[in-house]
């Protein structure tokens, strides 16, 4: 824990209370280990590379996590005299990124339009940048009416990807290591599942679709076995989508395999940016509001994986349990009193 004082708020500035910060069990894991490149490395955004030497950041690092939900406490003056309805009131639950922290003064324009809608369970709003990634990574697929698409995965990121999957019209198949997770898939519209320990992911997957392989397969594990697997996994042509944050060299990939005599088709999904054919009608805050509305619709259910609420006291217990104990989570929300 890092005590942080409490700041003055100036002028367009909001004040919040934070409620529950969802743990990503991902991003934040690679941080927790030590695998993450902005520990050793500077990213230029000029430049779009990492360049070598310190970043300056080294763990813990204070306000680690974007998936917050709390309650409006103050507003500054010249917002409150505005009469503007999109800026948030005191009182009122809002979403947005603001760390692990139990109070966050924020611009305005980083909390317009991010009132929690009536009838939303406030840890379902934990999940918007989440159910972004996943949103995202669906969109990169390019997915048609018909088609078959394997997620490798089955996290609450792939879990999520297969629901969203299976509401583009294809065929979800899910697959993934640990048989509780399979199960879980099912129950989030996997039409059937592969355990990639005890099966030939590729070969099962040709037997599922009639010696084809899969249209499409989304590897949002951020293991480079499974993104082989994937490149395995798809029909000639087909395309693969690598939305999972890979660290370190890739051992077990090989390009020269499947990859190359198949001529499948490689794409990147990262939250940083919309699939470029899409960015006139698409952006972050899109993504955001319309997983939000398929939970408020009850078209997926976020809360479902929700494993654990921790008291955020209990924080460094939290990530010990993510890091050694992984199969004993899927979501871990922290709970700020």
């Amino acid at each position: 824990m890092i005590e942080q004082p409490s700041t003055e708020l100036k002028p367009d500035q909001i004040r919040v209370r934070t409620s529950f910060s969802g743990i990503s069990a991902g991003t934040e894991l690679t941080a927790y280990r030590g695998t993450n490149p902005y520990l050793n490395r500077t990213w230029d955004p000029d430049l779009r590379l990492f360049v070598e030497g310190s970043s300056g950041l080294s763990y813990p690092i204070a306000g680690l996590g974007y998936s917050e939900v709390g309650e409006v406490v103050e507003v500054a003056s010249d917002l409150a005299d505005a009469g503007d309805p999109s800026i948030p009131v005191v009182g009122q639950q809002v979403w947005g990124i603001w760390g692990h922290r139990g109070e966050a003064v924020l611009p305005v324009d980083r909390l317009r339009g991010c009132v929690l809608p009536e009838g939303l369970d406030p840890v379902a709003a934990t999940f918007a940048r989440v159910g972004a990634v996943a949103l995202n990574a669906v969109l990169a697929a390019d997915i048609h009416l018909g088609e078959t698409v394997a997620v490798f995965g089955q996290g609450v990121l792939g879990l999520l990807t297969t629901r969203l999957v299976q509401l583009s019209g294809a065929t979800a198949i899910a697959i993934d290591t640990e048989p509780s997770r399979l199960d879980k898939a099912r129950e989030y519209g996997a039409a059937a599942t592969i355990n990639a320990t005890t099966e030939n992911v590729a070969q099962q997957l040709r037997q599922l679709t009639r010696g084809r392989g899969a249209d499409v397969a989304i590897e949002i594990s951020g293991s480079y076995h499974a993104l082989h697997d994937a490149i395995r996994s798809v029909t000639v042509d087909g395309r693969v989508v690598s939305a999972g944050f890979y660290q370190g060299d890739g051992v077990g990939l090989r390009l020269g395999d499947e990859f190359h005599h198949n001529r499948v088709r490689l794409v990147s999904s990262q939250i940083g940016g919309v699939p470029p054919k899409l960015a006139g009608r698409w952006n972050q805050a899109r993504l955001n509001h319309t997983f939000l509305q398929l939970a408020l619709d009850r078209q997926v259910d976020p809360v479902g994986l929700v494993t654990h609420v921790i008291p955020v006291e209990e924080a460094a217990e939290a990530f010990d349990m993510l890091d050694r104990r992984p199969a004993d989570a899927l979501q871990v929300v922290l709970k700020f009193s």
